[in-house]
């Protein structure tokens, strides 16, 4: 069993801050990958389903983000799963928007969220970090974090989540390769090369174009044949004679 963990803040107040960017990618999950309904348990939201052929819990804390380790931590030791087994969604100042990285261990890196999780769990967890970017100085941060995705990158933000959605099955598989390559696909599509249209029976990867037939010049009609005049072998005194008759 593996665990998915959402970090955000509980609220429909909260819902489109970028520091919900975590509980937006399990919300995405749970309803392509036909998850149950979520319910209170461990002071969170827990929700279970299948992907890839093994069995998944998603939580989500409903304490603040800042306290999200104590929820998670209890479901943890109660299902016995290991830092190994677990993987956090979480928002990535460091990251541009439409940019995920997956990273195993390592520092919190001031992150409240990650912080509590150090506390509860040990740094050994894998983290999906999920870009919204910097304001570009730390004393704008905490304004910056709890403000919602601008109208400009709301597509953008879709469809990573999408993507991340998309690579669900490769992330618990354990296969980071893979799963970068959905978000990717969503994010940034391949172009069609010229001469090439989509195919939408072969999942809109392109295919080359049929090739255009140009119109050829309609041939010019033969001007009609003009028959030269016979040539008179009369006399003048015949020609002369056959006038009068």
């Amino acid at each position: 069993m593996r665990l998915f963990v959402g970090l955000g803040n509980p609220g429909a107040k909260y819902a489109r801050n970028r520091h919900n960017a975590g509980f937006m990618a399990l919300d995405r999950i749970a309803a392509d990958h036909g998850f149950a309904p979520w319910r209170s348990r461990f002071q969170g939201e827990l929700t279970e389903g299948r992907i890839g052929g093994g069995k998944h819990l998603r939580i989500k804390a409903r304490s603040f983000e800042i306290r999200s380790g104590q929820p998670v931590g209890e479901a943890a030791r109660y299902f016995d799963i290991a830092p190994e087994d677990i993987t956090v969604f979480q928002d990535e100042l460091d990251l541009a928007p439409g940019k995920v990285r997956v990273k195993r261990g390592g520092g919190h890196a001031g992150h409240n969220g990650l912080r509590s999780l150090h506390a509860h769990l040990g740094p050994d967890y894998r983290r999906v970090r999920i870009g919204i970017g910097h304001p570009g100085h730390k004393d704008r941060v905490s304004g910056y974090v709890l403000s919602d995705f601008a109208k400009a990158e709301i597509a953008l933000i879709d469809d990573v989540m999408r993507g991340i959605s998309d690579g669900a099955d490769a992330l618990a598989a354990g296969d980071d390769g893979r799963f970068m390559n959905a978000v990717a696909l969503r994010v940034a599509p391949p172009r069609a090369s010229p001469g090439t249209a989509p195919d939408h029976r072969s999942g809109d990867r392109p295919r080359a174009a049929p090739p255009v037939e140009k119109e050829r010049p309609a041939a010019a009609k033969p001007a009609p044949a003009v028959p030269e005049p016979a040539t008179d072998r009369r006399s003048p005194l015949q020609r002369l004679a056959d006038r009068f008759r």
